[in-house]
């Protein structure tokens, strides 16, 4: 349920209000803008009535949406989440580069270097990757998220890495992750999830290839969702990188109306996977412009220092020149 207040509302007016909610056995949760609008969640349908008739209220609705904790209606502002010194969803686009997979140390520190120096604030790059192919390169586990905290310290760079299952949550706060990702497998893990949603680091959740938007928004609903009396992850990002389809010229669509669609909808900032909906590296800055354009949140691109000696992926991964060149093609497009 969603009361707005009205703007002429006192402050006795509000705290009246957030009492009665409690004195029902909710929780109520405020958002003061223009307005003040409190969220109060649970089956409220019995009580609409009784807020509607208090002094200072302007309107009480139901919230209609299956995924309320993500929805614009529960949450009308934007979030915002501070990574080190980006703040993603607070206007200006982030962008988070690095290796599809960390291989070696000269690899990283090279890499890394290269994208800070072109304007990346946060560095990617996968410990742990989980391939279709149980031959492909796995990553290098643990010794990988020791070169990610290494390399964190010299450059400065908060780390976003893949996350695989529920076990590795203990060994990632130990090596001082700043950004765990989810990546499209493990969108619908949902042990995965709630271990995370117990957290306090951000969590990056990605598309599966097949999701709709709904089934998308309901695995963020499971981060955020009080469970028992607990306060869920507050701190999601979403992340489109690509749908399934048939063509076979490149390796996904990257479905800019999702994003359109998803900042109307959710409060969460969602960014941008110019490199796996392509697949191949010549498409990356011209699927990177579009995003931008359309408004998202920032991008995850993929960047190695030599693409032709990359253990996965190297059709797709920029070299950190290509990728200094994407930074000066879609600065246009970048909200000073």
């Amino acid at each position: 349920m969603i009361i707005t207040m009205k703007s002429t509302a006192t402050l006795d007016e509000v705290s009246s209000v957030l009492a009665r909610i409690r004195e029902t056995g909710f929780e109520p949760h405020e958002d003061h803008g223009v307005t003040t609008v409190i969220g109060v969640r649970g089956d409220t349908s019995s009580l609409e009535e009784d807020f509607f008739f208090l002094p200072g209220v302007s309107r009480v609705q139901r919230v209609t949406s299956r995924f309320k904790e993500v929805s614009r209606e529960f949450h009308p502002r934007s979030t915002v989440i501070t990574v080190g010194g980006a703040r993603i969803g607070g206007g200006k686009p982030v962008l988070i580069a690095g290796p599809g997979g960390v291989e070696s140390e000269r690899q990283l520190r090279e890499t890394a270097a290269g994208v800070k120096a072109a304007g990346a604030q946060l560095l990617r790059g996968g410990a742990f990757k989980p391939r279709t192919s149980p031959y492909a390169f796995q990553g290098l586990g643990e010794e990988g998220l020791r070169l990610l905290q290494m390399v964190r310290q010299e450059f400065d760079l908060p780390i976003v890495t893949e996350i695989t299952g529920p076990r590795e949550v203990e060994l990632f706060l130990r090596y001082q992750v700043d950004v765990f990702q989810v990546g499209a497998r493990n969108m619908q893990n949902y042990d995965l999830l709630n271990e995370l949603r117990q957290i306090d680091r951000p969590v990056l959740l990605k598309r599966a290839p097949s999701a709709t938007i709904e089934e998308f928004l309901l695995a963020a609903e499971y981060l955020l969702h009080d469970k028992g009396g607990d306060r869920g992850n507050s701190q999601v990002i979403l992340c489109e990188r690509g749908v399934r389809n048939f063509e076979t010229s490149y390796r996904n669509v990257l479905d800019l109306n999702a994003v359109a669609h998803i900042k109307n909808i959710s409060h969460l900032p969602i960014l941008a996977d110019p490199s796996h909906s392509a697949g191949r590296a010549e498409l990356v800055a011209p699927l990177a412009r579009a995003a931008i354009a359309c408004g998202a949140d920032g991008l995850l691109v993929e960047v190695h220092h030599c693409p032709r000696e990359a253990r996965c992926d190297a059709r797709q991964q920029l070299t950190p020149g290509q990728f200094a060149d994407l930074v000066k093609e879609i600065s246009p497009f970048v909200r000073p």
